[in-house]
């Protein structure tokens, strides 16, 4: 993995949530869904379906790497403290799993862990739709800061967060 991550952080406070609400209406008119893992139940068979996404998704991630197996996933995902249901935003089209954005809690403020699309949706929106959709969750945890980090050579996901708002963390 890269030696200099791209480290952003977001001003919960700032976040322009009318701006972005353009993406998610666009998405829904065109027939996805959003949803999360809380509302369509947490379950083994779910779990299963959102690793199978992530595993997907974070294969274009530069110099990721092996994908964990299910086991390792089930470790580092879901039996941690900061994990919670309510922050996996699910995007569907009817019943596929299409896209993906965990956010995860921690003491002082919030992580965006992984948002990924499916490649052959990519380019309409539906990550920054998640993002947003998601943002009821963070607000609902309190939170005023959200994190992020990427590989310095992941332009897009860099872009699009900027794009929400995030900028260069301090630390």
């Amino acid at each position: 993995m890269a030696d200099h991550w791209v480290k952003l952080e977001l001003d919960v406070a700032g976040f322009d949530q009318d701006r972005f609400e353009k993406y998610v209406a666009k998405c829904q008119a065109q027939g996805l869904r959003f949803t999360t893992l809380a509302d369509l139940g947490d379950t083994p068979e779910r779990r299963r379906a959102l690793f199978e996404l992530n595993r997907e998704c974070a294969a274009d991630i530069p110099e990721r790497g092996k994908f964990y197996s299910f086991d390792e996933y089930v470790e580092r995902r879901f039996e941690v403290p900061s994990y919670d249901p309510r922050g996996v935003v699910i995007a569907l089209d009817g019943e596929a799993w299409i896209g993906m954005a965990a956010t995860s809690r921690h003491e002082d403020f919030m992580v965006n862990e992984m948002t990924g699309v499916r490649a052959r949706y990519r380019g309409q929106g539906i990550s920054i739709a998640m993002k947003t959709f998601g943002m009821a969750f963070v607000k609902e945890c309190g939170a005023s800061r959200v994190r992020t980090f990427h590989h310095p050579a992941n332009a897009s996901a860099i872009a699009m967060n900027r794009k929400m708002g995030f900028v260069d963390a301090a630390d």
